[in-house]
């Protein structure tokens, strides 16, 4: 007998029937949701006889299902394949709403037990810290994505916890991609099955996204849940909306990031010569945490006193403590991807000179990038390389970075000059007993004339108090010119410091070295072109060539 039009199949018209003959059938979890649809098909109601199955099905929901969120989760999962008529007769709806309002409600008994155990028992530290209301999370994943959907609506609708929904996001993503991790990326081009599946991981990621908690900057979805997110929409072609919003996700929380977090597979399929990784986004992200000041302006200026009273570019304030990480993660991460042959140097440029001067307390990780960048492409241009080492900062390498720069043969002949002479001026600061006044001065000291700033009285209003530390900002860049202008005038007295030196030092034998090399190399240029060596004097020859040069290049 062909019974495909009734909500169940064959089963549910075995047990309608029987139920109709006297026979007792018993109704439980599995059977329930396809009795009750059976029964609207089959017109099963009190208008024929009291007591009918529509009846016995509506008091089994009422008694059995709805209250508890484990069985109203069961239940739907069986009104997957019962529809439409399971939409007809509302019962979807109802167990969804079900298992909102059960939920909010165990999170508020949770949340009183908590407090039961919290505040007249504070001799009890042993008190587990999770609540045990994310239990039913994880029946969640029995789910289709639509219901899935619908459910977590609902219980964010309801005031569910962010962190909870955060969890339950984890789970279901977790195992719904479990089965639809593509493993050889070239064979999705070719295979159909594949592409059905990588077209499967773009749909769930997509709906996932968009499930995600408000954006802020201490979000409650952890850092390595979006960067996978991130990366597996990269991986699967996801829109470029979804891909966006996960990056704007990384990069509101980019200082809670480690290494594996930020190193996204690039998507170069059939391209044998494409790069390893995805440096485009993580550019991205990078000037998303950069540019937060900018997009937080207002927000800024609501803040309270206390906030405002923070001396935001001390290294002990909380803005200026997430850039140092930023900057050491990113140094880490071009260190990193230094190693990939088929970086272009234009691309590892524009990661290199992303942060501010401010960033960096000290270049050896940026120069350790830079060293191994340099190693693996020995073939870039001069002009990219001058480029690429001017991103380093000579001021802020360390001693030992230092000795090693000056005996680099891959960095230009400008940086290693550059090198030796902020060496030869940290030692004679050092034999001065000056050394913090020049050199790292602002790490230790940290200006001093900010120590108070924004520390005021209450009758200092938060926008005054920003206005005041956007003038300090202000203040210190013209400080920062003052010292440059500094510089120059050291440069000029290069000859004198030179004599102060310790013979001992080794930077000074380096420099000696160097300067001894580069005089060989002048004489046999001055004896290719038949000019004498240099500290000789000049013969009639060489005079008369010399002249002849001359005025051939006028003319």
């Amino acid at each position: 007998m062909n019974l495909s039009l009734i909500p169940g199949g064959p089963e549910a018209f075995e047990l309608a029937a029987k139920f109709c003959y006297g026979i007792n059938i018993e109704i439980t979890l599995s059977n329930v949701a396809m009795l009750r649809c059976a029964a609207h098909f089959l017109e099963m109601t009190e208008e024929f006889v009291q007591k009918n199955l529509e009846a016995r099905t509506e008091a089994y929901l009422k008694d059995t299902v709805l209250p508890n969120i484990s069985n109203s989760i069961s239940v739907l999962h069986r009104c997957e394949c019962l529809s439409p008529v399971s939409e007809e007769i509302n019962l979807v709806n109802r167990l969804i709403n079900a298992i909102a309002n059960n939920a909010c409600k165990e999170q508020l008994a949770s949340g009183l037990l908590k407090l039961d155990h919290n505040f007249p028992m504070k001799t009890t530290p042993n008190i587990e810290p999770e609540t045990p209301s994310d239990w039913w999370g994880k029946s969640l994943s029995v789910l289709n994505l639509e219901f899935f959907q619908r459910v977590l609506t609902a219980v964010k609708s309801k005031g569910l916890k962010q962190d909870m929904i955060s969890k339950i996001l984890i789970n279901y993503t977790h195992n719904s991609l479990q089965g639809l991790v593509i493993r050889d990326p070239h064979i999705v081009r070719g295979s159909l099955l594949d592409m059905e599946l990588q077209k499967k991981q773009r749909v769930i990621v997509e709906a996932m996204v968009s499930l995600l908690p408000t954006q802020s900057r201490r979000s409650s979805v952890p850092m390595a849940f979006l960067s996978s997110l991130l990366k597996t929409a990269i991986a699967s072609s996801a829109s470029t909306s979804c891909r966006s919003d996960l990056e704007r996700r990384i990069g509101l929380q980019l200082d809670q990031a480690i290494l594996e977090d930020i190193l996204i597979p690039a998507n170069s399929y059939g391209n044998n010569h494409g790069t390893m990784y995805d440096t485009e986004s993580i550019l991205r992200i990078f000037s998303i945490f950069l540019n937060l000041d900018e997009d937080d302006d207002e927000d800024n200026r609501m803040r309270d006193e206390s906030e405002m009273a923070y001396d935001f570019d001390s290294p002990g304030s909380p803005k200026q403590s997430s850039i140092l990480k930023v900057s050491k993660l990113l140094d880490t991460y071009l260190a990193e991807i230094a190693l990939d042959t088929n970086l272009l140097p234009s691309k590892f440029i524009a990661l290199a000179e992303l942060l501010p001067d401010h960033a960096r307390i000290i270049s050896d990780g940026l120069y350790r990038a830079v060293d191994i960048f340099l190693k693996v492409h020995p073939n870039i241009k001069d002009s990219e390389r001058y480029r690429l080492c001017k991103t380093i900062d000579c001021q802020k390498l360390s001693q030992e970075a230092c000795s090693h720069a000056a005996q680099n043969e891959r960095l230009p002949v400008q940086m290693a000059v550059q090198v030796l002479y902020f060496e030869q001026i940290r030692l004679r600061n050092a034999m001065n007993g000056g050394h913090n006044q020049f050199f790292f001065g602002t790490i230790n000291g940290q200006f001093p004339q900010r120590s108070s700033s924004g520390a005021g009285s209450g009758a200092i209003s938060p926008r005054d108090n920003y206005a005041s530390v956007r003038r300090e900002n202000r203040e210190l860049k013209l400080e920062v010119a003052r010292m440059r202008m500094r510089l120059t005038d050291l440069e000029k007295d290069h000859v004198s410091m030179k004599q102060e030196l310790v013979r001992s030092h080794p930077a000074n034998k380096i420099f000696k070295s160097f300067t001894k090399k580069l005089s060989k190399q002048l004489n046999s240029l001055f004896r290719i072109n038949n000019l004498k060596p240099i500290g000789s004097k000049p013969n009639a020859e060489s005079r008369f060539l010399f002249q002849r040069r001359r005025r051939h290049s006028i003319s």
